[in-house]
């Protein structure tokens, strides 16, 4: 059975890579699926495929709006949506990601740091599994895949 993960979330680190590289070291069937995470790609896309606004607001807006396309597409096509929240920005799309998967009864994996426990404690409580690091993730898809533990 092949798994679909969709990997939302925090841009600024490598957290995707540690995951689709331990995957594909460990041999699990899996495709990912993700956010575009050139950041000024992302956040330009709407003015440059629909013209140019004055208003930031209005240029914001449409880079939004075409990335939730992207993201609730998907969303919608995993089975499993991980959702890392990092240390350094606030992701307040993370939070609409997880709470659009968990409305749409997918399995959700929240990853984020201690000290954000009592912050995304609404989130968390969404998730099946809430966890600290990459490869912790990376077992939870080879537990769900092959049903085993960790070394």
């Amino acid at each position: 059975m092949t798994l679909r993960v969709y990997l939302s979330g925090e841009i600024h680190t490598d957290w995707r890579d540690q995951i689709t590289k331990a995957v594909t070291e460990s041999g699990l069937d899996v495709d990912f699926d993700g956010p575009v995470t050139d950041h000024a790609a992302s956040d330009d896309c709407g003015v440059a495929i629909m013209g140019p606004e004055d208003k930031k607001f209005w240029h914001d807006n449409k880079g939004a709006n075409l990335n939730a396309i992207r993201t609730r597409m998907g969303i919608e096509k995993a089975d499993i949506v991980v959702v890392r929240f990092g240390a350094q920005y606030k992701q307040w799309n993370a939070a609409f990601d997880a709470g659009y998967a968990a409305a749409l009864g997918k399995s959700l994996i929240v990853m984020h740091q201690a000290e954000h426990q009592h912050a995304l404690k609404e989130v968390d409580a969404a998730a099946l599994a809430v966890v600290e690091t990459p490869g912790q993730v990376v077992e939870i898809l080879d537990y769900v895949l092959n049903g085993r533990l960790p070394g």
